[in-house]
């Protein structure tokens, strides 16, 4: 498994400034792969333009909304700003007052991968957090699969634009924290989340149909994937990933048991995040990458 296909990134809370402890735990995740040579990302001359975030309508007061925390940063001297992703309300930022202080009942709740009850008023793009309660039911991250979880919230902050609902999205994501923390396999765990994210952002092509052709896929041909277009035959002057047409069809069923699947799934789908970041680095990647340098 590729080394920067899952990588840590200190987006939340501390995680602008990560502590000694921290890093140690992420160097330690690290080591805990086996790829050590990190294959280059492969970025493309053009990107789609990302959508933009739609402002809200009206005061809000919203009660109990299971959430996630990505990320938060500091706000004036005692308070935090938090990026969470909700279940009805979809990538939202709230203001935490207070959450920095000793005594604030926030101040141990406000914590990445861990199931919230999320309560919170304004209308503005940035909301007062009320309220935040832990729910519990997900087991935590360590390791290698806690690189797996700061790489899935970058990209949730990087692709998904805020006050857009994502409930099917949501449901994937709290899945993958659950397959993560019991040790399903993160090469399969990963992917999966992956074409989730493009498919519900609707960046993501159908893998069954040819639009060069508009015949189906072949399992025995060979495809590239067009990020605005989907699949076509691949030509040999084609400078994108080639994949047989059995890869996209197992990655439409979500089945990667085939090793050449996995192999090429890997290499097609950092090239399709890389498309739609815009070229821009995923910074838990150069973070891994640093440190398989000491």
């Amino acid at each position: 498994m590729s080394m920067n296909a899952i990588i840590a990134d200190a987006i939340a809370g501390e995680a602008a400034e990560p502590s000694a402890g921290v890093a140690v735990e992420v160097e330690e995740a690290a080591i805990a792969f086996s790829d050590p040579d990190p294959d280059p990302v492969i970025v493309p001359a053009a990107a789609s333009p990302r959508r933009r975030a739609r402002a809200p309508e009206k005061d809000t007061r919203v009660t109990a909304q299971p959430g996630f925390v990505l990320h938060s940063y500091p706000h004036r001297e005692t308070s935090l700003i938090i990026d969470v992703f909700t279940r009805d309300y979809g990538r939202i930022a709230l203001v935490a007052k207070g959450a920095k202080r000793p005594l604030s009942k926030l101040r141990g709740v406000l914590q990445t991968f861990q199931p919230l009850s999320l309560s919170w008023s304004g209308k503005s793009e940035i909301r007062t957090l009320i309220a935040a309660e832990w729910v519990g039911g997900l087991l935590p991250l360590e390791k290698s699969a806690l690189l797996c979880g700061f790489y899935l919230n970058e990209l949730l902050v990087k692709l998904v634009a805020r006050d857009d609902p994502h409930a099917i999205l949501f449901n994937h994501y709290v899945t993958t924290l659950n397959q993560l923390a019991h040790q399903e396999p993160a090469p399969i765990v990963l992917r999966q989340f992956e074409r989730a994210l493009l498919k519900q952002t609707g960046v993501a092509g159908d893998f069954t149909i040819c639009t060069s052709s508009r015949q189906p896929i072949d399992p025995a041909e060979m495809y590239v994937v067009d990020p605005e277009r989907g699949p076509r035959t691949a030509r040999a002057s084609d400078s994108w990933p080639r994949v047989s047409g059995k890869t996209l069809l197992d990655m439409e069923r979500e089945d990667y048991r085939d090793v050449a699947t996995q192999a090429q799934s890997k290499v097609l789908m950092r090239f399709l995040l890389a498309y739609h970041l815009g070229g821009a680095p995923l910074n838990t990647r150069q973070i891994l990458i640093d440190l398989m340098q000491l």
